[in-house]
């Protein structure tokens, strides 16, 4: 049809092949969006988006962790060679660090994977404008980050280059780490994290598993232990 703007060309990487090719259908169907290709990792992702066949992807979407090389370095490595490429990162993971990790690599945006279809439709039109694109989730965490105290910037620094850090079982939690840890400790299950802290599922347990994580607990019962201590 004369006069129609040409479909945003998508590459598509994850390490998971039922999520490659449930993405895959879920943007075919959506008009203006056009999937062209498919990487398992971002090293493989690198080898075709340098190649002459990578010319016609407009925007990447990508997971933040993956084998042989994550979507972060991916992004850190396609600077180089395609600085004008969108990035948006579609992944599990709602970690601080990682979203912040990815959006000073370059990322054009950061979402969750229980994003809701339209709204990732949405986010790769958005971002193939150009604009950047965050979930509820990673604009929480850049937040945080702007409402910290200078002290606790200049803590978190020393940490990153080597000085004082937190000492086994005292990994520094987020203030949505905090609420859901304290949530856990009242024996709350994900459902109602999720409900109480008007989040998706899916985020209240990525939430407690990276809790258990930084505090390097085995489950939910040491967690609600600590918190018990903590608070006692």
């Amino acid at each position: 049809m004369v006069g129609e703007s040409p479909p945003i060309r998508v590459l598509i990487v994850d390490d998971q092949v039922l999520m490659r090719e449930g993405l895959r259908k879920l943007l075919e169907i959506e008009p203006g969006i056009e999937v062209v290709g498919a990487a398992v990792d971002g090293a493989e992702a690198l080898a075709l988006l340098t190649s002459p066949e990578g010319a016609a992807v407009d925007l990447v979407l990508a997971d933040a962790r993956m084998p042989v090389m994550d979507g972060v370095t991916m992004i850190e490595r396609l600077r180089e060679d395609r600085p004008e490429l969108p990035v948006v990162v579609l992944t599990t993971f709602d970690e601080d660090e990682l979203v912040l990790g990815a959006l000073r690599a370059g990322a054009k945006g950061y979402l969750l994977k229980d994003t809701m279809p339209e709204h990732l439709a949405d986010a790769v039109r958005r971002a193939a404008r150009g604009e950047f694109v965050l979930g509820s989730s990673a604009t929480e965490s850049l937040v945080g980050v702007l409402l910290k105290a200078p002290g606790d910037v200049v803590a978190e620094a020393e940490r990153e280059d080597g000085g004082s850090a937190a000492g086994p079982g005292e990994g520094v939690l987020s203030q949505r780490e905090e609420e859901a840890a304290r949530l856990v400790g009242d024996g709350a299950s994900n459902r109602e994290i999720a409900r109480s802290l008007f989040i998706s599922e899916g985020t209240a347990r990525n939430h407690v598993t990276n809790i258990l994580r930084k505090l390097n607990l085995r489950d939910r019962t040491r967690l609600a232990l600590w918190v018990s201590g903590r608070d006692g």
